[in-house]
């Protein structure tokens, strides 16, 4: 079953195959969908985002959205996230969609909402404050034992 709200991917190739204009164009998406435009808000609380650490003048929450690691100074760009910059906006609009599968679980100390599109493979994970929300991350389930991790976590959480 197709999950048609999602937008498409952005493509590194739709930017002939050049770095920096693509990482322009992927953080206007970001922009455009949490900086500008249409408030969001998640289960009635606005959304916010982290933006300290700020490096290369982007946001830290657009560079968990684009990048892995645990350290902030030493994450690395995934293109598989890249792609998917628009997801995240599209997530929280569509989270009552019966094709997600949706927890919250608190982790250190916080609670955190879990949306997990499992169909293509998305997790984003959203943290909560006193009277709103933050993105946290966002990414690509890539690896059989997340998935069965995640199963389970759904699972008990529900």
């Amino acid at each position: 079953m197709a999950i048609d709200w999602l937008p498409p991917l952005v493509l590194l190739n739709q930017h002939g195959g050049d770095w920096d204009a693509y990482c322009d164009a992927v953080y206007r998406h970001f922009c455009r969908d949490f900086l500008g435009g249409v408030a969001l808000t998640f289960r009635g609380l606005p959304v916010r985002l982290k933006r300290h650490p700020v490096e290369q003048g982007k946001e830290a929450t657009f560079w968990h959205f684009v990048s892995e690691g645990q350290v902030e100074a030493d994450r690395t760009i995934d293109l598989r996230r890249c792609e998917r910059i628009c997801w995240p906006r599209a997530l929280i609009e569509n989270v009552g969609d019966p094709d997600l599968k949706v927890w919250d679980q608190e982790i250190r100390n916080e609670m955190r909402t879990h949306i997990w599109c499992e169909e293509h493979d998305y997790l984003l994970v959203i943290a909560h404050r006193n009277g709103f929300v933050l993105p946290w991350t966002a990414y690509s389930v890539t690896e059989g034992h997340e998935r069965r991790k995640l199963q389970k976590r759904w699972q008990s959480h529900r």
